[in-house]
């Protein structure tokens, strides 16, 4: 794709990456077929090709709309387009940019403001986000549907037991997160067991936090830099002790800290960490597909048959991390019947704070991902991501569980 960007941002890195970016575009439309939100609003603008090309044209000085800024927030950043793309288009890399461009020139008024600043200050810490969950819990008889129905069981925030440590010498690190702590606190606790039986001790760093994915994707991306290099800080001593890995269980977070190395490449200070903290990034996934004999012997040892499971695939862990198929294996050696699901490749409509801030459209997808998931009849419905469970069991009256969980009831 030509292009010809203004002197605004023409020498800049992100008008370097963005140029890049519009290069690789051949304008074939193979994204549209992919694209959520395009199957739901057949409008050009809201599929990759017509946000490209309102990118491209805000980048080369044209005049920044209310236009533009909607079809950019209807993005769900699922990346399903990317996969599809026969040309390596960085679509999601482009949108970072082209976002941070609007928020600049074009600032958002009145209660879409405010919405945004709340987030902002609420989501990425966990001392305010908890205690708000609980409170929320208490009074969801009183709350809007809309807003209590987002509110997880108050039996999805018990938790067991971490496992005693018991001197292993191969040690992980795993990310805490913001919200998973106060919505499912037992999805780390649980793949500490599983890794505890493989031999591997996990541990948390309490001064790390976010891995900076809320704040980034709400268009707060110098706020975002100063928690990743937060958690770069805490997580150093550990690098330099020599852990094997850092374990993220949402894969919506696998993907922002596997984005360190390229986010804070220009930081003069952060870069050399960031990028070997990314390297080090690694999915509950990838490390039992390391331990892929020692954990199939633990699994054929235990109880038989555990009834129909259907697996959501978070946009997340096949599009962002590129996992596929995988878990699906570790599900049905666990003894689980998986179910097929249509459009596999599609979002449910979680995409972080997009339920709140895109309410009808998430809703809809969501309504169309339980109708597939359902469609087998299961027991049970697994996914790898805290944003993707806690919007599926919103409506769903299936348990809605981490895959790990179930890997680790299945243990004997």
């Amino acid at each position: 794709m030509d292009t010809r960007l203004a002197g605004f941002i023409r020498d800049t890195p992100a008008g370097k990456e963005a140029e890049a970016i519009l290069r690789s575009c051949v304008h074939c439309g193979f994204c549209t077929a992919t694209c959520p939100t395009y199957q739901l609003l057949g409008d050009e603008l809201d599929g990759p090709r017509g946000r490209i090309y309102l990118i491209k044209q805000m980048l080369e000085g044209q005049p920044v709309t209310e236009k533009t800024r909607l079809h950019l927030d209807r993005c769900l950043t699922c990346r399903s387009c990317e996969t599809t793309c026969p040309s390596g288009v960085k679509y999601s890399h482009l949108l970072d940019i082209g976002r941070q461009v609007v928020e600049d020139k074009l600032p958002r008024k009145g209660g879409d403001a405010l919405t945004r600043r709340m987030l902002r200050a609420t989501l990425p810490r966990p001392a305010v986000f908890g205690p708000a969950v609980k409170l929320g819990q208490l009074l969801r008889p009183l709350l809007p549907s809309g807003l209590a129905e987002k509110l997880p069981p108050e039996s999805q925030g018990e938790a067991k037991p971490w496992p005693r440590a018991a001197g292993h010498r191969r040690r992980m690190l795993t990310l805490a997160g913001c919200v998973q702590p106060a919505l499912a606190p037992n999805i780390n606790a649980a793949t500490a067991r599983v890794l505890d039986r493989l031999g591997i001790e996990l541990f948390e760093e309490n001064r790390a936090g976010c891995c900076g994915a809320v704040r980034f994707h709400l268009n707060d991306q110098d706020a975002a830099r100063n928690d990743m290099r937060r958690n770069i800080d805490a997580w150093w001593p550990h690098v330099a002790a020599g852990i094997e890995a850092i374990v993220v269980t949402a894969s919506g977070c696998g993907v922002q800290v596997r984005d360190y190395g390229r986010v804070l490449a220009d930081d003069p200070v952060y870069a050399e960490k960031a990028a070997r903290i990314s390297a080090l990034c690694r999915d509950p996934a990838e490390i039992l597909g390391a331990e892929r004999e020692s954990l199939q012997t633990l699994l054929a040892a235990a109880p038989g048959a555990r009834g129909k499971l259907a697996f959501h695939s978070p946009c997340t862990l096949q599009h962002g991390l590129k996992i596929r198929g995988v878990i699906e294996e570790w599900l049905a050696a666990a003894g689980y019947t998986l179910v097929a699901v249509a459009d596999g490749h599609l979002c449910c409509g979680s995409a972080g704070a997009y339920t709140l801030l895109q309410p009808e459209l998430s809703r809809r997808l969501r309504d169309n991902k339980l109708t597939a998931l359902m469609a087998g009849s299961p027991l049970v419905i697994a996914t790898a991501n805290i944003g993707c469970l806690t919007h599926l069991q919103a409506g769903s009256v299936l348990p809605v569980r981490h895959w790990m969980e179930l890997v680790d009831v299945a243990l004997p």
